[in-house]
């Protein structure tokens, strides 16, 4: 695991163990950290019994603590952690401030932070992907795989590629990446920041602003507002200058096969010029592209049945995240609805064109219907199994049955996964 010399002897309280918490936990008590762990699960704190303190830091007297460590899933806004925290100075803070914390003591390396509404997950792996087929040591965290301080330290020249959530980057004050990407900023999880989009902005855009002068900052310029928060003296690059920059004419998108639609352009656009600053050959960027396995749930190509592909994106959880799903195929029968983010169909309207049939699901289903009748053929189908047959019914050779709701998963599932799995079942199933 990744470990500090500086916790040694300090104390910390950690909420939450969770993946993240859990491995937290562990790396403060492995550094010689005095610990005092709480979570509301009783199994949770059992694996901590006897090994450290177990209580609720919201009952402890934090004065003297070096940092309050919380999930990302703790509300900053609305938790009484951090006026607690706050009342006592102690800094409320997420695991990846404590990597990089832990920088200091680990052989010569360098971050990618990789950060945006959407894409943030494809890039990320795209970069890893890029990097280990050049022979770099590299490894990635944070919002995607193993958590960050569970994992070995990389030998001299490895880079760590970390997708940040801006619930991370809110818990982040010392992690100056040496390439900060920002893919864009639409609005999402808005409760979290008082449905405040200038706050939302705002948090992801800090991920720039903790760079230091000569790092290398990667975002759009439709996002005018972030341009401010460059670092003074960082490097800008522009996502819509890198490809032609680079040489790498627009045709070869058809090359990379889990690479479709303009924002998986965009995507690799982003992950390209992060891997020629930490300079990578563009031969080996080229040959990676084509290598890209892809992420499950995210544009997935999980069958081609009589000619009809059906196509995983569950991951689609909100219109601005469906919109690019839409935009990549053509005589689209879209499974669309669960538990609505917003109202309207925002970007998805601009590709109603592509759509042959809606099929709707979920609590948010007859809200899409109302949308889309009149516009496409619609069936309101409540249930994805229902829509998967019905929709495998109509659909003829050369047409794509998508499951990109643009919605969250928990009206009906535990998480978007569990929902691309179902449907991944239902589709082989028809095989």
């Amino acid at each position: 695991m990744i470990t500090s010399p500086a916790w040694k002897d300090k104390k910390y309280a950690v909420l939450g163990l969770a993946r993240s918490g859990r491995a937290t936990a562990e790396a403060l008590l492995a550094a010689g950290a005095d610990v005092l762990v709480w979570d509301d699960r009783a199994e949770a704190r059992a694996a901590f019994a006897g090994r450290c303190a177990v209580a609720d830091p919201l009952e402890a007297d934090l004065a003297g603590y070096a940092g309050m460590v919380v999930s990302p899933g703790v509300p900053l806004n609305t938790h009484p952690i951090k006026p607690h925290a706050d009342s006592s100075g102690v800094p409320v803070i997420g695991d990846i401030e404590l990597f990089a914390q832990a920088r200091a003591a680990l052989p010569r390396h360098k971050v990618v932070g990789i950060t945006g509404t959407n894409g943030k997950s494809t890039t990320t792996a795209l970069v890893h992907h890029m990097l280990k087929e050049a022979g770099v040591p590299a490894t990635m965290g944070g919002n995607i795989g193993l958590p960050i301080l569970e994992q070995e330290p990389l030998p001299e020249g490895g880079v760590y590629v970390l997708e940040l959530s801006s619930y991370q980057i809110d818990l982040t004050y010392s992690l100056a990446c040496d390439v900060a990407v920002l893919l864009n900023i639409t609005p999402d999880h808005l409760d979290r920041y008082d449905g405040d989009f200038a706050k939302y902005a705002a948090s992801k855009s800090r991920l720039l602003a903790m760079q230091t002068r000569g790092q290398n900052a990667i975002a759009r310029f439709t996002d005018a507002r972030v341009l401010g928060q460059f670092a003074e003296g960082s490097i800008a690059s522009i996502l819509e200058d890198v490809l032609q920059n680079r040489g790498i004419a627009p045709g070869e998108q058809a090359e990379w096969p889990s690479l479709q639609g303009p924002h998986n352009r965009e995507n690799a656009a982003a992950a390209i010029e992060a891997c020629d600053i930490l300079g990578i050959p563009t031969a080996q960027i080229r040959a990676a592209l084509k290598s890209y396995p892809g992420l499950p749930h995210r544009m997935e190509r999980v069958a081609e049945i009589s000619g009809v592909a059906y196509v995983n994106d569950s991951k689609g959880t909100n219109t601005a995240a469906s919109a690019p799903a839409l935009a990549a195929f053509e005589n689209i029968h879209w499974i669309v609805g669960g538990l609505g983010k917003e109202p309207g169909l925002g970007e998805c309207e601009a590709e109603l064109g592509r759509v042959k049939a809606a099929y709707t699901i979920g609590r948010a289903g007859p809200d899409f219907a109302a949308l889309l009748e009149g516009r496409v053929p619609v069936e309101q189908c409540e249930t994805l199994d229902r829509a998967v047959a019905s929709a495998a019914a109509k659909a003829a050779a050369g047409d794509t049955v998508l499951l990109s709701p643009a919605c969250a998963s928990f009206d009906q599932y535990a998480d978007f996964e569990k929902r691309g799995d179902h449907f991944r079942a239902l589709v082989e199933g028809l095989a």
